[in-house]
């Protein structure tokens, strides 16, 4: 797997805004906070199980799986979720279950690209587009948020 273990780091959203508002976040400074932080995530393998590290405005997070079982997980704003993280070759697939909604995210991974398609129950068909780079600065992340992805 030639993306185990780089860092991917974020580069630039589009729409991010409006996905925040429909999710019902109105504090125009807890927007922009989230919409201007350079935030990296990282994939590493250790035996059967993943290692998903990501940085973010809330901090830093790390969470050990093995594919396809439940694990307590933090989410946005740092809220405690339940999330199944599956892997499948160069796609990691995270559903998750919490107090707020569910959602999903599927991330495919490559050699200098990470993109992310989300998912959100509440959340009526906006794309959000964000951008980030591999370790070497190539590449970048497409984040879409979609009401139909998890009807499934």
């Amino acid at each position: 797997m030639a993306y185990e273990g780089k860092v991917y780091t974020f580069d630039r959203q589009e729409n991010v805004d409006e996905l925040f508002r429909r999710m019902g976040v109105t504090d125009e400074e807890v927007i922009k906070k989230y919409a201007t932080f350079k935030s990296t995530a990282q994939l590493k393998k250790e035996g059967n199980k993943y290692r998903y590290i990501t940085k973010s405005c809330d901090g830093n997070n790390e969470v050990l799986f093995e594919s396809g079982v439940e694990v307590d997980d933090v989410g946005l704003g740092g809220v405690p979720i339940k999330s199944v993280y599956t892997v499948n070759g160069n796609t990691m697939t995270q559903v998750v279950n919490g107090g707020k909604g569910n959602g999903a995210v599927i991330r495919e991974f490559s050699e200098d690209l990470l993109k992310m398609i989300k998912s959100v129950y509440t959340v009526n068909g906006n794309t959000v587009t964000q951008v980030v780079k591999g370790s070497e600065g190539k590449g970048a992340v497409i984040r879409e948020f979609s009401e139909d992805l998890l009807k499934m």
